[in-house]
This record gives C-alpha cells, sequence and structure tokens, in this order.
C-alpha cells in the first residue's frame, strides 16, 4: 500500500512539473520558505494533538522532500531513491546496538554513541549538525544537549540555578553601564541559562514559552472583550482596569 500511494504521488509531481505553470518555475531556493512554512504548521498540529491536520502536513511535507528529490534529479546531483538509501544507511551506522554487538544501557548511552559515530564519520565539531538558519531558543538547546554527550554540563540543577543569577547580577552591571552592545550580549548569557536550567528541570523551554504566550493571548483577548463589551477601546482605560480584567481572565481559567 505505502510503495503503491508514494509512486502515485511521485507520478503526480511529475505531471504537475511538466504542465503546471506554478510547478515547473519552482526551485529549491523557492520551495525553501513553504517548507519553513509547512514545518510550523506541522509544529501546530502536534501541540495540539490535532491528528488529522498532522497527517495533512505530514503530507505536505513529503510532497516537499519528493520535490527537491524531483529538482535534484533533474540536475543530475541526487534521486530520491538515493535520499532513502542515505537515511537507512545512516540509521544502520548510528545504531550498532542494534544492528551490530555494541552493548548500551540507556538513551542516554545511545545519544553519546550517535554523537562519537557522527565525528568518526568526518564531522569536525560535536556541534556541527546544528544549522545555523535554526531559531536562537531550539539551537540553544540542541548545542547543550550535544556538548552534553562528550561531558561538558553541570553536575545537578543547583549549579545551574547559580549560574543563572550569576548572568543575571552580569546584566545587570551591564544595564547600569548602559553600553547596549554589552546588555544584549548579558541578556543573551542570560537566555542560555535558562534554557539550561529549564533543560535540567525536564522543560522544554520552547514548548513553555509557547503555553505562556498562549496564556496572554487569552487574557489579552478577555480584556479586549470586556472594553468592546464596556463601549471603550484600551487607549482609554488605565493600567490599572486593565490589569483587574487580567486578574478575572486568570479566575476564570483557574475554575475551568
Amino acid at each position: 500500500m505505502y510503495a503503491q500511494s508514494l509512486s502515485r504521488l511521485i507520478a503526480i509531481l511529475n505531471e504537475l512539473r511538466l504542465r503546471c505553470p506554478w510547478d515547473k518555475k519552482q526551485t529549491i531556493q523557492s520551495l525553501r520558505p513553504q517548507t519553513i512554512e509547512e514545518l510550523y504548521e506541522l509544529t501546530d498540529a502536534i501541540e495540539n494533538e490535532r491528528w488529522a491536520d498532522i497527517k495533512e502536513e505530514l503530507g505536505d511535507l513529503l510532497l516537499h522532500i519528493i520535490f527537491y528529490s524531483k529538482i535534484a534529479n533533474e540536475q543530475n546531483q541526487f534521486s530520491l531513491g538515493e535520499v532513502i538509501e542515505t537515511v537507512c544507511n545512516k540509521l544502520v551506522s548510528r545504531h550498532p546496538h542494534i544492528y551490530e554487538s555494541v552493548q548500551v544501557n540507556d538513551d542516554e548511552e545511545v545519544k553519546r554513541n550517535w554523537e562519537k559515530i557522527k565525528l568518526k564519520e568526518g564531522k569536525k565539531s560535536v556541534l556541527a549538525g546544528v544549522p545555523h538558519a535554526m531559531p536562537a531558543m531550539i539551537k540553544a538547546l540542541r548545542i547543550q544537549e550535544k556538548s552534553k554527550q562528550v561531558g561538558f554540563e553541570w553536575d545537578h540543577i543547583g549549579q545551574v540555578k547559580e549560574k543563572v543569577a550569576e548572568e543575571f547580577q552580569e546584566l545587570e552591571v551591564a544595564i547600569a553601564g548602559g553600553n547596549q552592545s554589552q546588555i544584549e550580549d548579558e541578556m543573551g548569557d542570560v537566555f542560555f541559562a535558562l534554557i539550561n536550567y529549564a533543560r535540567f528541570a525536564k522543560v522544554d523551554p520552547e514548548q513553555a514559552l509557547e503555553r505562556t504566550n498562549q496564556k496572554f493571548i487569552h487574557r489579552f483577548k478577555y480584556i479586549e472583550q470586556k472594553a468592546a463589551e464596556q463601549n471603550r477601546d484600551l487607549q482609554s482605560m488605565t493600567l490599572a482596569e486593565m490589569d483587574a480584567l487580567w486578574n478575572e481572565a486568570k479566575l476564570i481559567a483557574a475554575k475551568d
């Protein structure tokens, strides 16, 4: 069934590439922003566990993979088959505890072996696989996770908490000094330390921040709704009035 469906999708894309003006003109550069958009749409669906949407967005991403492979094949770079074989070979070589005689005790040891194998494959740095274009918060998390695999890691969360406090103090000194470049540098150190603290607390910082974003949106919309019911706009309300409505929204959410 999978092979039949995949063959159908490839055939459809081949026809579109020949006959559709939009599909004809696409390049790897023009597809890139759309791929990023599709990935964010998938992320939204996963965040809210909308399974029907997850299925649809996975299909869109699969289409993009086949489209990139089609363009590459047209330029004599590689084929879809080579893409699939490459990832198959990578999975086999990086799981010696499954396909060879290597013994592991837990998932952390699997990840450590993975990084060692990547270095043996020619990677010049443990951090070489972190994309430059990755959003900064996710990039910081991946950097920390990867450096952990070679032992560059705090022993316990108390040390990370002390580091957060230290970075906050350095930020306050920078703010007092008024050097904007230094302030930005120290603010970045605070964020990095907080992401590390979240990791030690077994919290996904991106997910935690998004939960707060959604709480803010919900409560702020409540303020807007109540202001509209009073025939007022937010500009005419005092901060105290808006704060009172904010607290109302918090109470309502707590009861739900």
